[in-house]
């Protein structure tokens, strides 16, 4: 019971961080310069995973494979961070970002809801 929880608020955590992003991202498309297009383009794809993160709150067991998802592309955010921190010194903050994100990633593995018995079963044979 107190993982369930933990992940319910853990999700609402997460899910309004990545929505929060909504903000820079209309002030990234109300400028003219569109020098940041691809920051815009990634904070969309957040925002999107925030708010579909809150509305899986509800019944993380029923959004498995979106909690899944949002951690494993941590993941995958973070490390391309970190590699391109390495190979810049000048966009070292990056890896406070990407530290972040592990961080996300991690609390969302751990705190994933367990499969039911028989899920793979019954997948296996539709």
């Amino acid at each position: 019971m107190w993982r369930e929880r933990a992940l319910k608020v853990v999700l609402v955590l997460v899910g309004l961080l990545f929505s929060a992003g909504i903000y820079p991202l209309t002030m990234m498309l109300w400028q003219r310069d569109q020098s940041e297009r691809g920051d815009a383009m990634m904070l969309s794809l957040y925002v999107t995973l925030g708010i579909l993160l809150l509305i899986a709150v509800r019944h993380p067991s029923a959004n498995r494979s979106l909690i899944a998802f949002a951690a494993w592309s941590s993941f995958a955010h973070a490390t391309v961070m970190a590699i391109q921190a390495f190979q810049n010194a000048s966009v070292r903050d990056l890896l406070s970002g990407s530290a972040v994100l592990v961080v996300i990633g991690v609390a969302l593995t751990v705190l994933a809801p367990a499969k039911r018995s028989g899920e793979r079963a019954s997948v296996a044979g539709a």
